[in-house]
């Protein structure tokens, strides 16, 4: 039939989630950091999410689709609400971590961090810091899930941090300048294992992309418990 339904622009998508969140219907997901209509005939074409996406990748288009199917969409929420959490997004539910108590949590542990300010929406473009530097891209909870986080990342990088979720902002632009003008040698991405997470990598690729440069990037990612699990 003919109606109208949301439609997504995977270049504008920062991967963010949000849109996820406010799909009452759970018509949306996020697939490999982009935001994807994982079954149109639970879109049910009102747009809750569009003024939920602060980078505008939503709009409406009138096309041949599936009919809304509000009886499927009934039995998925209640199927969810039986197996899931109290809240709709995984990264924030609550779970307690224990954790034995070592010799070595004795040690103080000095910071490595190197300049300042490492918020992203902050940090100055052209800083001279930038200039030769192998940078990290971190999402904000990686510092505080993984204990050795100086030592094994921040130590002997130039750090960049932010949330794609709470920030509300397209990192890849600022991102893009930097690789554009600055002379970086390499770019580490630490992301948390929560889909939301994808969109700090996602901005990285793209300013990557953007920035006619090649240069080595990698990614590692941390789980809610301490991890590394890739």
């Amino acid at each position: 039939m003919l109606r109208k339904i949301i439609k997504i622009d995977g270049d504008k998508c920062n991967g963010c989630g949000i849109c996820a969140d406010a799909c009452h219907e759970g018509a949306i997901g996020i697939v490999d950091g982009k935001a994807r209509l994982m079954r149109e005939d639970y879109c049910d074409g009102l747009g809750d999410c569009l003024p939920a996406c602060p980078t505008g990748a939503i709009t409406f288009e009138e096309r041949e689709a599936q009919a809304y199917n509000e009886a499927a969409v009934k039995a998925a929420k209640l199927k969810k609400s039986a197996e899931k959490l109290p809240c709709g997004c995984p990264g924030t539910v609550s779970k307690a971590i224990r954790r034995e108590e070592t010799q070595a949590e004795n040690v103080k542990v000095h910071s490595r961090l190197s300049q300042w300010p490492v918020q992203i929406k902050l940090a100055p473009v052209s800083a001279p810091y930038f200039n030769g530097a192998d940078l990290l891209v971190a999402a904000d909870c990686t510092a505080y899930a993984y204990g050795s986080f100086h030592n094994d990342f921040i130590k002997n990088k130039i750090t960049l941090i932010g949330c794609p979720k709470l920030d509300m902002v397209d990192y890849a632009e600022k991102l893009t300048q930097i690789i554009a003008v600055n002379n970086i040698k390499s770019v580490t991405v630490v992301r948390m294992e929560v889909p939301c997470c994808g969109g700090i990598e996602n901005a990285v690729k793209r300013a990557l992309q953007s920035g006619g440069k090649l240069i080595p990037w990698s990614v590692v990612t941390i789980s809610t418990d301490s991890q590394i699990v890739k």
